[in-house]
């Protein structure tokens, strides 16, 4: 709760604490599964990648993932989506794109080295100067030398898993709003009803006033 907006949710005027609850367990979990999905799709990209090209993630900063092909070497930066960062934390990416290729330069000079930014959905692909940015189709088809059709033929298996998870999510997401609901309702309501004071000031309130009005409320 101390880090959702209090006042956005007054102002959708929510006067059922379940309701409420609910809308911040939902905005948890929306900022959460973007995250935790996008390590699953990093995890499977790098497996396709050591299957077909003997691909290792990387332990440099910024990038994800390793491979060499013939003569060429890459450098793979990856990304859930194209708009995954703004313009200090694509600055940044580039830098450590330059340090990385210059490091491996001095023990292999023999080496053509690319840098690539690499987004598991999204169409925006293209040369982006010093490095190239490859997504959905063209990122999939990428690591795995060539299989066009790999960006499709993971949903199945995506969608098998969900299904067989889905019963179980669901009773922990009920058993959750519902232990919240009660522990909501004892400390910010009176008489049933949402007590929006208190609850700001749980959120904003300076530590020692906080302390201070939850101790006598």
């Amino acid at each position: 709760m101390r880090r959702k907006n209090p006042y956005l949710f007054r102002a959708k005027n929510i006067l059922v604490a379940s309701d409420l609850v609910r809308s911040l367990l939902d905005a948890h979990l929306s900022s959460q599964e973007e995250t935790m999905f996008g390590e699953f799709l990093e995890g499977l990209a790098i497996h396709i990648c050591k299957r077909t090209f003997n691909g290792k993630k990387s332990e440099r900063p910024s990038i994800d993932l390793e491979f060499q092909t013939g003569n060429e070497y890459y450098l793979v930066s990856i990304k859930s989506g194209p708009n995954w960062g703004n313009a200090d934390q694509i600055r940044k990416m580039r830098e450590n794109f330059q340090a990385a290729i210059a490091e491996i330069r001095q023990s292999q000079p023999e080496l053509q080295i690319f840098a690539v930014n690499g987004c598991c959905y999204g169409q925006d692909t293209g040369n982006k100067g010093d490095y190239q940015k490859l997504c959905g189709q063209a990122f999939w088809s990428f690591i795995s030398d060539g299989v066009e059709e790999l960006y499709t033929q993971i949903i199945e298996p995506l969608g098998f898993e969900a299904k067989e998870r889905n019963e179980a999510f669901h009773r922990a997401y009920a058993t959750i709003v519902n232990q919240f609901t009660q522990r909501f309702i004892e400390k910010f309501c009176n008489n049933g009803e949402i007590n929006w004071e208190l609850l700001v000031t749980f959120n904003s309130a300076r530590p020692a006033l906080r302390e201070r009005r939850h101790r006598y409320s």
